[in-house]
């Protein structure tokens, strides 16, 4: 969406607003605490608060009426970040503009990073042990907690927004990220007035919102990265799963319950029973999303919530590890005529199969 342009009454040296000078305060207290206690961790959390409140509203909303003031103030961003801020604004703009960034130099850009090299060199030249042993440990660790904010503020598939008041009043409304990206022209104290209904909320904030995330999902997520464990794992799921459906009757139709992230049930139940009809339900459309990467058109695809006390109206049912529901009424209470239960090694009901020792699981065969 484009930016609807706003007049901001100009104030003194302030090209927006004077409560901007804020940041210009913050940024000074940032670095009189980095002179005065330079420890791995200050640099670190000082490194994502700044560049995520001072450095981004600057990016979008630059403060000063003067571009000297302006230019000034960025190079002593990139000191005090340790990177060029032009940079960063350049690759954030091609973020907000869904565009491959592209390195544009410029007289601006070789200035700060000219800046940035001094300061690397001095500390190394002066106090090569605190550059080695705080500042670089600080730094990776700063830049790694901004790459973990901006992978979860995008991770639902959409921008996400955080509105907790705490979080919105010491980061200046960064929780508002959904706005944000709607409108990145709106001034960071316009945000609160244009939350929409529909928007992704979290109620965590973005560093924090892998606490949300199962360890189970975030077991999957990792599989997904690496081609050598999907092989394991498929290897280790077709030995039971053909272990238990290979008696059977003929199956015309099969829904596998939370098949998103990587559907290695559903692979190997297509190689076991091709001739069925194989549906996969999720409540995340992020999930189905990335399960059709794998599966293409030849299945059948359902976002919705799957309740365990409903029967399915399948011939096989497939319920996850990760069952967000009444796992007893399945048992008890069967949904379909089988049903196919991932469940942990020590849990065996009916028919049983172990997955792995090393996943600690098991695939349980019920019946109606």
């Amino acid at each position: 969406m484009a930016s609807v342009a706003r007049h901001y009454p100009q104030t003194g040296i302030w090209r927006f607003t004077q409560q901007d000078s804020i940041f210009v305060a913050f940024a000074a207290l940032h670095a009189a605490v980095l002179v005065a206690q330079p420890m791995a961790p200050f640099i670190a959390l000082g490194l994502w608060w700044n560049a995520n409140t001072i450095a981004h509203n600057f990016i979008h909303k630059p403060f000063f009426v003067d571009r000297w003031m302006n230019r000034l103030f960025s190079a002593a961003l990139s000191v005090l970040l340790g990177f060029p801020q032009t940079l960063w604004r350049d690759r954030h703009v091609a973020h907000h503009a869904a565009v491959q960034w592209r390195l544009r130099v410029s007289w601006q850009l070789a200035w700060e990073t000219i800046l940035v090299l001094c300061l690397w060199v001095a500390m190394i030249y002066l106090q090569p042990h605190f550059f080695l042993v705080g500042y670089v440990p600080g730094y990776f660790a700063g830049l790694g907690l901004c790459a973990a904010q901006g992978y979860w503020e995008h991770a639902a598939g959409a921008p996400t927004s955080h509105y907790g008041r705490l979080y919105n009043l010491l980061c200046f409304n960064d929780g508002y990220h959904a706005e944000h990206h709607s409108d990145p022209g709106t001034h960071w104290t316009g945000l609160p007035f244009r939350v929409r209904s529909g928007s992704s909320t979290s109620g965590w904030p973005a560093p924090l919102r892998g606490l949300e995330v199962s360890p189970l999902e975030a077991l999957e997520r990792f599989v997904l990265r690496s081609p050598l464990l999907q092989r394991f794992v498929l290897n280790c799921h077709r030995r039971a799963l053909q272990q238990l459906v290979t008696p059977l009757p003929p199956i015309r139709s099969i829904m596998v319950v939370g098949g998103g992230l990587f559907p290695r049930t559903a692979l190997i139940l297509l190689e076991l029973l091709p001739e069925a009809h194989l549906t996969i339900v999720d409540l995340s459309q992020r999930n189905l999303d990335i399960s059709r990467t794998f599966l293409g058109d030849s299945v059948g695809y359902r976002q919705e919530h799957f309740l365990p006390n409903e029967p399915t109206r399948c011939d096989l049912t497939v319920i996850p590890l990760c069952l967000e529901g009444d796992r007893a009424a399945i048992y008890d209470h069967p949904p379909s005529s089988f049903v196919l239960v991932h469940d942990w090694i020590w849990r065996r009901r009916g028919a049983s199969a172990v997955v792995s020792v090393a996943l600690l699981k098991r695939i349980n065969l019920v019946r109606q």
